[in-house]
């Protein structure tokens, strides 16, 4: 932990010498339906490569839209969204947010760092869900840099600061979204603290439905998970501490399997985290999941270097309206959210998320698409 820790405050020092060389802070791009908020403006920005394309809008670091074309050549948006900026102000779905300063719930909205006692914003009945009631997906991020080209890029900064929801001590925090090649883009997370100890995780909230957002629900998309254990959790979706194996239980996704064919065992549908335990690379990037669809022929393939994985069926969703006036109907997307385990403030023999002045956070997500053969 501490030998990625290292590597990682070498990034953070390399991403922010290119943040400072940068002349000019770029300016937002503000369409006509933007809101507007003091100098601060919500807007566009769309990242490009052939056919291939995502946009981004610097209120909650959101990803708004992932298009790209079928087994026919017809490009459709994957991602499930709002039709208007405005409508994710307040939003709790989370449609495709950046969600933090820690992500998931925390139990009873209180934890403990080096004996001090913290009490954080409920929002989820007694526990504090990705943040609190204004976490990083319901503030405005600055544009640090934006680059065009063959691998176009964007990165978004926010200074969160001491006691915001409750949380210990300012943190810087940057993403990068960035198109890395045909069809597949990543997703790359800094943190540091500026003063006192606190805790970070955060996670991307991106919905998906390979058919296209609005067609349907996802529960007869193909879903294989590289991991053959989950934390369990109780009625109040809590891990209970305990590491228990998938086999034989409607949790196994080792081989892939269409979450439909279960989910009734599931009281509620999917929402748990799984422990991950892929063969890692030399940066501890690993193959997390693997999504198809046989309409489309879209494959999705998610690869990153965080223990677990949060895997949710778009359980309450309840016909929200979304983009181009779609209904999405319950089960209508379905979430991958990298992580470190949930609650771990609670349960020390998860990895810590416990980050001090002079550690740097790093998580990085790669997503490719593809075409079934």
């Amino acid at each position: 932990m501490s030998g990625s820790r290292s590597m990682a405050s070498v990034a953070w020092h390399c991403l922010a010498v290119v943040v400072a060389a940068a002349a000019l802070m770029i300016g937002v791009v503000v369409p006509a339906e933007a809101r507007k908020e003091g100098k601060q403006s919500i807007g566009y920005y769309e990242l490009r490569r052939g056919e291939f394309s995502v946009v981004v809008t610097n209120w909650g670091a959101t990803i708004l839209s992932v298009n790209l074309p079928d087994k026919n050549g017809k490009i459709d948006d994957v991602v499930l969204g709002y039709k208007k900026i405005g409508s994710y102000v307040n939003d709790t779905t989370y449609f495709g947010a950046l969600v933090g300063r820690v992500a998931n719930r925390i139990a009873g909205g209180r934890f403990t760092v080096k004996g001090q006692p913290y009490h954080t914003y409920k929002n989820d009945g007694n526990n504090t869900l990705h943040g609190g009631h204004r976490g990083f997906n319901q503030v405005f991020w600055s544009v640090r840099e934006r680059v065009t080209g063959q691998f176009p890029y964007i990165t978004f900064y926010y200074r969160s600061y001491d006691g915001e929801q409750g949380f210990p001590g300012a943190l810087d925090v940057l993403v990068t979204y960035k198109i890395d090649g045909d069809d597949s883009y990543s997703v790359t997370m800094y943190a540091r603290p500026v003063d006192k100890p606190t805790p970070v995780n955060l996670a991307q909230h991106t919905y998906w439905n390979l058919r296209g957002h609005g067609n349907g629900t996802i529960l007869d998309h193909a879903v294989q998970i590289f991991a053959s254990a989950v934390t369990p959790v109780n009625a109040d979706l809590i891990p209970t501490g305990a590491v228990t194996p998938v086999a034989g239980t409607p949790f196994d996704f080792r081989t892939p399997a269409a979450p439909g064919r279960h989910i009734a065992d599931v009281p509620g549908g999917y929402d748990i985290n799984y422990v991950l335990d892929g063969e890692a690379d030399g940066q501890g990037v690993r193959k997390v999941a693997v999504v198809s669809e046989a309409t489309s022929g879209r494959v999705l393939e998610l690869w990153s270097d965080q223990p677990g994985v949060q895997f949710y069926t778009g359980n309450f969703l309840k016909g929200d309206e979304g983009k181009g006036g779609a209904r999405y109907v319950k089960h209508g997307g379905l979430c991958l959210e990298t992580q470190d385990f949930p609650d771990a403030l609670h349960n020390p023999k998860f990895p810590t998320e416990i980050y001090r002045k002079g550690q740097v956070y790093k998580h990085y997500m790669l997503y490719k698409f593809s075409l079934a053969k």
